[in-house]
């Protein structure tokens, strides 16, 4: 309805040439309330006019000069689209009337004016033209209305099908689809139209109770509160096309409009890859990356379930932990790939071994585990074990290197040992230990006494940490002695621990908790001070200069700075780097060989020596070795051991002996503590040496006692005169020794005589021996074995066989090989059997002699033309 006031303030234009006319009609108008009214009597002006102000009512007149009414409104005409001309014509003229009506006028007023006509016909006019423009108003914002949600549906129908996610439009009333987007397609792998045929339960939306229950929820929830901030996000699986689950993350949304039907606008994002993501993190959480086997946070679970089902049905189980013997050897020798494929192999010949309801884990670096259930009978653990043991007989291929390992097992058992999962892998552990520590390749069962032995060691870790702190630690030097002077030549530093309590524990004790605690490294940093300022103090004190070794463990090389903690100690004590050396084992040496090369570089450009450390028991390179900037090697206590009685370790030693003089390289044995060794060293042309023989480690002011008294090693058997022509006598009968010993008492020899083959292998390594007599039959060993093993230590000799055993295939074999001169039966004729002897001799000194003749000064003393006057 159009109201009073908006006809009273309608926008009224008067158009008329005569003023008179004009004035009149606004005297009418704006006496009867009409508020707006504006007049003209030109009316050129009246379009302009118009297309600024939109008048409502245009009062024309027909007859104007210049412009008449008519053309007037064919200039109007343009400024309404819709045809529909504002004007009230103005005539006197009846015919002019139709023609008003064709142009366009809407209604007219003859003159002379009839007040109450005109303000009718005035009035109707307003209101046809204001209801026309409310109209035309309303269908303009209709027209934008619908312009506007179809761009707004168009961007919203954009956007949906741009996101990867699935959109879903149900009607909240009965759950039905109402729309989807092309994502919802794509995911579940529908046509539009046939996606929107499908039910939501169908495709795993949920059921429609379920899905009108959420709506009433939303509703709820947004009456009370208002729109949820943070949609509630819900984790299904959603059914493709092809009958495949795909997983999603989904969210409902309750879209309200007033007057319209609520929509349930669903959001689902595809999570498969998320899902495989958490899969794989659950799996690298729970299983060995490298073997793929459980880890043993997974172990110990599978262990507690294993428990639970033992107890429900009174079975045993067996732990079984297995660690392989020296695999740190290997790894540091080929490298961490070939380990690492080591480790692989060895894994999956262990699931080989293990029965389907048996359980193996990868729990450590180089350690293994096995769950068994079984019967009653433990026998099942040991064929495991010895299974396990079995399968790396083999060796393993590794990119064309073999290795051959062996491993250790420790064996706890459910219930006899433990009843939790925890008590039970540290039981079977402890074992294991037990069966290294009992010389690898074995098994052994867990006991109470070795949980003793391990709290034991525990509480020796603890009073090792205090011990650091409480100067507990000492430094003792072994002397080491010069083979070719006789006399000192430095020491060795051995760590000592003065347990409160316990005395003096040594390093055998202690040094492998430490290396396990990692205390070797600060222990290690502790040593090399302590050892430079004891050689200031002995500087000072006029003992004088003493050349101190120092073990350096390969943890120093790893996780110190070694080079910056010598200077350190050197700079702080004042001490010269000549008289201090660091002892490396090959294994240290060969961890990172390039970064070893480059630290001892450094070192030795400060004097430092460097020596090879229990040399020929690891995996050295002999390449590397002449990188190395070294200046000795040490044999190991191992090869010295037996090396007056062994012809394995005696060539051994004299291989590093012979190798490191061509390297231009000194040779320290270690571990001497006989004469024999001693004199076989020196004569083997060894450096030095130290071991019990010269002295036992002491103490520092006990060194500095050994250092001042100037004690030389005695001199070798024969040194001080010229060699004697020396004949060892070997016989287990002490009759025959003393009858043989009257015998050839009479012709000069320096006659030696052993009741057994160990005293002889002892007298050959005091003595310079060019001739041996040796019984065949002997308890512990014959005399051709004996004087086999004489050829290859000693293969200048001479070697006869004297006996009265018929079996002569031995003999016959040991002269074919060179091992024995001659072979003379018993019982003897004493001329002729001096004479053989006196041959033999002479047979050594044109071998061995200087080239002179036979009988001259420092030759053989017995001339052939005088062979048969002697009687």
């Amino acid at each position: 309805m159009i109201s009073q006031t908006d006809i009273q303030h309608a926008r009224i234009l008067i158009v008329d040439d005569q003023p008179v006319n004009v004035e009149l009609l606004e005297y009418l108008l704006t006496s009867t309330g009409y508020k707006d009214v504006r007049s003209t009597t030109d009316p050129r002006v009246v379009a302009g006019w118009h297309q600024e102000h939109r008048f409502d009512l245009i009062i024309l007149d027909l007859q104007m000069p210049g412009m008449s009414g008519f053309e007037v409104m064919d200039a109007l005409k343009p400024l309404e689209p819709d045809g529909w001309l504002p004007v009230l014509v103005v005539t006197a003229q009846p015919d002019h009337k139709l023609r008003a009506f064709e142009t366009g006028a809407r209604d007219f007023i003859s003159k002379p004016f009839d007040p109450i006509e005109t303000l009718t016909r005035i009035r109707n006019m307003l209101e046809m033209r204001l209801l026309h423009n409310r109209e035309r108003n309303y269908a303009a914002r209709l027209e934008q209305t619908v312009r506007e949600r179809t761009a707004e549906l168009q961007r919203f129908r954009s956007a949906m099908d741009a996101t990867a996610d699935a959109i879903f439009l149900l009607d909240a009333a009965n759950a039905e689809l109402v729309d989807v987007n092309d994502g919802a397609c794509r995911m579940l792998g529908y046509p539009r139209g046939e996606l929107l045929g499908e039910s939501a339960s169908r495709l795993g939306l949920g059921e429609p109770g379920a899905l009108r229950a959420q709506a009433e929820r939303l509703a709820d929830y947004a009456a009370a509160i208002g729109p949820a901030r943070s949609p509630e996000l819900h984790e299904l699986e959603l059914m493709r096309r092809d009958l495949i689950a795909v997983p999603v993350e989904l969210y409902w949304q309750l879209l309200q409009r007033p007057g319209q039907p609520a929509v349930m606008l669903g959001v689902a994002r595809d999570i498969s890859e998320r899902r495989q993501a958490e899969e794989l993190l659950q799996h690298m959480a729970h299983y060995d990356s490298l073997t793929g086997l459980p880890n043993r946070t997974l172990f110990f679970k599978i262990v507690a379930d294993a428990i639970s089902v033992a107890q429900d049905k009174s079975r045993r189980i067996a732990v079984l932990m297995i660690g392989l013997d020296r695999f740190k050897n290997i790894n540091d020798s080929l490298g961490t790939v070939l380990g690492d494929d080591l480790l692989r192999q060895f894994s999956n010949r262990l699931v080989q071994t293990a029965r389907i309801r048996d359980t193996v884990g990868r729990v450590g670096g180089d350690e293994f585990a096995l769950i068994l259930t079984m019967s009653r009978d433990q026998q099942d653990a040991v064929n495991a074990a010895n299974e396990v043991r079995e399968a790396l007989r083999q060796p393993f291929e590794l990119d064309g290197h073999q290795a051959i390992l062996s491993a250790s097992i420790g064996i706890s058992m459910y219930p006899d040992d433990a009843t939790d999962p925890q008590s039970l892998v540290k039981y079977a552990d402890t074992a294991m230990e037990r069966a290294k520590q009992a010389g690898r390749d074995g098994y052994r069962f867990f006991t109470a006494g070795m949980n003793v032995q391990v709290l034991a060691r525990l509480d020796m870790e603890l009073a090792l940490r205090r011990a650091f702190d409480n100067d507990e630690l000492r430094l003792h030097f072994q002397p080491k002695v010069n083979l070719h002077t006789g006399g000192f030549a430095g020491a060795e530093a051995l760590l000592r621990w003065e347990r409160p309590g316990f005395g003096l524990v040594y390093p055998a004790e202690f040094v492998p908790v430490l290396e396990d605690t990692g205390l070797v490294v600060r222990v290690g940093a502790w040593i090399i001070d302590a050892a430079c300022r004891q050689i200031s103090t002995w500087l000072g004190d006029g003992t004088g200069p003493v050349r101190v070794a120092v073990n350096v463990a390969s943890r120093q090389f790893v996780e110190g700075d070694l080079e910056a903690l010598v200077r350190d100690a050197l700079a702080r004590h004042h001490t010269p780097p000549e008289l201090l050396e660091l002892e490396l084992t090959e294994t240290s040496l060969m961890s990172n060989a390039e970064r070893t090369i480059t630290v001892l570089k450094s070192l030795k450009a400060l004097g430092i020596k460097v020596a090879i450390d229990d040399f020929g028991t690891g995996y050295s390179s002999l390449a590397y070795l002449q990188r190395f900037p070294i200046d000795k090697l040490k044999i190991d206590i191992a090869f010295v051991r037996d090396i007056t009685i062994n012809p394995n370790d005696a060539a051994i030693a004299l291989a590093i002996i012979s190798m490191a003089h061509s390297l231009k390289l000194q040779v320290v044995a270690e571990g001497v503590e006989t004469r024999a060794q001693l004199e076989y060293l020196r004569r083997s042309r060894c450096d030095e040496v130290q071991g019990y023989f010269y002295s036992r480690p002491l103490a520092p002011e006990a060194l500095s006692q050994l250092v001042r008294a100037a004690q030389p090693l005695p001199p070798a058997p024969g040194e001080a005169s010229p060699p004697a022509q020396t004949l060892l006598i070997v016989d287990d009968d002490v009759n025959v020794l003393a009858a043989l010993h009257r015998l050839f008492r009479r012709d000069g020899y320096q006659i030696l005589t052993a009741a057994s083959p160990t005293e002889a292998f002892e007298l050959l390594a005091l003595h310079a021996v060019q001739v041996i007599v040796c019984d065949q039959r002997m308890p512990a060993m014959s005399g051709t074995e004996f004087l086999g093993q004489v050829k290859e230590m000693y293969p200048e000799t001479i070697r006869i066989i004297l006996s009265g055993y018929t079996g002569l295939e031995a003999v016959l074999d040991a002269i074919n090989r060179g091992a024995v001169y001659r072979f003379y039966t018993k019982p003897w004729d004493d001329t002729q059997l001096r004479d053989n002897i006196r041959l033999a001799f002479h047979h050594y000194w044109l071998m061995h002699g200087s080239g002179k003749l036979a009988g001259q000064p420092g030759e053989d003393v017995t001339a052939l033309p005088t062979l048969q006057e002697v009687k």
